[in-house]
């Protein structure tokens, strides 16, 4: 599984190096466009959806070693974060995941008032392209962790199975940091 989850990743680093040769190939072509729009962009406020979706991998990475250590759920009170389980960790990375995503529809939505939209020139497409397929990316993401918390539910006992799945899951979720970070670096921060 965890063999098969990383050769899926390889194709998806492929998908995104093409987003990424479309945003610079674009962007060498309409340098003015570019400065035009870009100063359109609330990097504050990027930065810090950007920081949220960062320490989600933290907290899935806090997962992942509560599952390697054969703990499920926490052994103390809600409070008490160190004695967290996988699930715990999970459930807080996927509310910081969709923070991250509802960041992102806030963002569409101030960058349409600001007459950027999806079909409004060259620059709209490929950032609604680029940070749009990494949102879906992100939403499968959440998905895939609300299947590992609803598989740690459903067994009776935690096996080496769960934990693997747990493991792989959070391949994913790294992966899209990455990508996201990437992404950030190139479209706000970048001039």
């Amino acid at each position: 599984m965890a063999v098969g989850t990383i050769v899926w990743l390889g194709s998806e680093v492929m998908f995104f190096a093409g987003l990424f040769a479309i945003y610079f190939t674009l962007r060498s072509m309409s340098p003015e466009l570019w400065s035009e729009q870009t100063a359109k962009l609330n990097v504050t406020y990027s930065l810090i959806n950007t920081i949220i979706l960062v320490l989600s991998s933290f907290t899935c990475q806090a997962g992942v070693f509560a599952a390697e250590r054969n703990q499920p759920r926490r052994t103390g009170t809600a409070l008490q974060f160190w004695k967290w389980g996988t699930v715990e960790w999970f459930y807080l990375t996927y509310f910081m995941g969709a923070a991250f995503v509802v960041g992102q529809i806030f963002e569409y939505a101030n960058l349409v008032s600001e007459h950027i939209g999806l079909s409004s020139d060259s620059y709209g497409s490929v950032f609604y392209l680029t940070t749009g397929f990494h949102g879906l990316h992100v939403t499968g993401g959440l998905i895939a962790f609300l299947l590992v918390i609803g598989r740690i539910f459903a067994v009776k006992v935690f096996t080496h199975k769960e934990a693997t799945t747990a493991i792989v899951v959070s391949y994913y979720w790294h992966f899209v940091d990455v990508v996201w970070i990437g992404l950030f670096l190139v479209i706000y921060v970048l001039k």
